[in-house]
């Protein structure tokens, strides 16, 4: 298996993508983005690809965030996510479950 390097922060820095960011809310709970994507079957097997660290740190973060919209709460500000340190632990993972469904794809339409 190849070695992966999770992104930290944006592509892109600029105000209106922190404006947004921050907007969202889910920092406030000390989610990053991966943690909040749609969970279709290509990030279901994304996550199940995921080494145990980073499964039990992600598992980690969604129920502390559920405890904290249940109580309706918020992290004090300085356990917020800030914009320019979410990880973006998910992506490689993604792009190759992606890659495989989409080669897949092809490989039935040829055969």
């Amino acid at each position: 298996m190849s070695k992966y390097v999770a992104k930290v922060g944006p592509a892109v820095f600029s105000k209106l993508g922190k404006w947004a960011y921050n907007m969202s809310g889910f920092n406030q709970y000390g989610l990053y983005r991966d943690d909040c994507l749609y969970e279709n079957e290509d990030v279901a097997e994304a996550v199940r690809r995921l080494p145990r660290k980073l499964y039990d740190e992600r598992n980690y973060r969604i129920l502390r965030a559920l405890h904290l919209s249940m109580t309706k709460t918020i992290l004090p500000k300085e356990q917020w996510t800030k914009y320019e340190e979410d990880i973006k632990y998910l992506e490689p993972y993604l792009s190759e479950v992606q890659k495989e469904r989409e080669e897949r794809e092809q490989w039935n339409k040829t055969h």
